[in-house]
């Protein structure tokens, strides 16, 4: 096995083993915590998520290195993985993993069904390996060297052509100062295409779009690379056309993200410029 479908593998094996942790307290009684603002949430489901994760990563690569959305101090509990190294950013060089336990916490405090588990290995600044788990449906979107599916099927993008069939997906949220342009961008997107969707975890998002089912999103604010490599990883290995608003190819530290089937990507790309008010 190459280092790569090794690394496959495990990403598999740890989003499935923190997936489960989080469906079995799904709908329970929830230790809920506000971070940044009241509805940027983070429960002890998620570090209890994160830390089963990270222990089942350091069984196969114990001296990787860890982006999280949660803070390794806090999640830190058996020895296996007391001692796991967290960086900072996306390294240019050497291993790491990046992971969000609960994408759409929002969503998992509401009890509503589409969250995610996600997993992203990385090697030299490039995924290798990427894997976006719904534990509720319980679809696993899976990305390794030689294959890119969904519960074993291989993964396309939508073949939709005409931009007034497309259903394209607005992402992200913006302080009450800045919910004008969240409203822009909705309008803008609502102009172009056919339909409107807004599903409350941006990988979960992300992989529909590489299945398919959304023909595209847009987001005009920077994001962690925890809410958006693995997914990015998986659209581009479906087919699909992944940049920022400059129409640049996404990085993971971009400040905007355009996704989509390929197919009007240029509409898509004006959309968040209107909303940005840039022409």
């Amino acid at each position: 096995m190459t280092d790569a479908s090794h690394r496959a593998a495990v990403a598999e094996r740890a989003a499935r083993a923190g997936g489960v942790v989080a469906r079995e307290q799904f709908r329970g009684s929830l230790s809920v915590e506000s971070k940044a603002n009241k509805n940027d949430l983070v429960t002890e489901t998620d570090r209890d998520a994160q830390r089963q994760v990270v222990a089942t990563i350091r069984e196969a690569f114990p001296d990787d290195g860890f982006l999280c959305e949660e803070e390794l101090s806090i999640v830190a509990g058996p020895e296996s993985d007391r001692d796991a190294e967290a960086v900072d950013s996306v390294p240019e060089n050497g291993a790491a993993w990046v992971i969000d336990p609960i994408d759409g916490t929002a969503n998992y405090v509401r009890g509503m069904r589409l969250w995610a588990t996600s997993v992203c290995a990385v090697v030299d600044g490039d995924p290798v390996a990427s894997v976006t788990y719904l534990p509720s449906y319980g679809d696993l979107y899976a990305v390794g060297p030689e294959s890119a599916t969904r519960d074993g099927t291989g993964l396309s993008v939508s073949g939709r052509t005409d931009p007034e069939t497309f259903a394209v997906a607005p992402v992200g949220w913006w302080d009450r100062d800045a919910r004008a342009e969240f409203g822009r961008l909705c309008g803008a997107i609502g102009d172009r295409f056919g339909d409107i969707r807004r599903l409350g975890s941006f990988q979960a998002t992300l992989a529909h779009v590489a299945d398919g089912a959304l023909e595209g999103l847009a987001c005009t604010r920077p994001m962690n690379p925890w809410d958006t490599l693995a997914g990015v990883h998986m659209v581009r290995r479906a087919g699909g056309t992944v940049t920022d608003l400059d129409g640049e190819p996404w990085s993971h530290d971009s400040d905007s993200v355009v996704a989509s089937n390929g197919e009007a990507h240029e509409a898509l790309v004006a959309a968040g410029n209107e909303a940005l008010a840039r022409d």
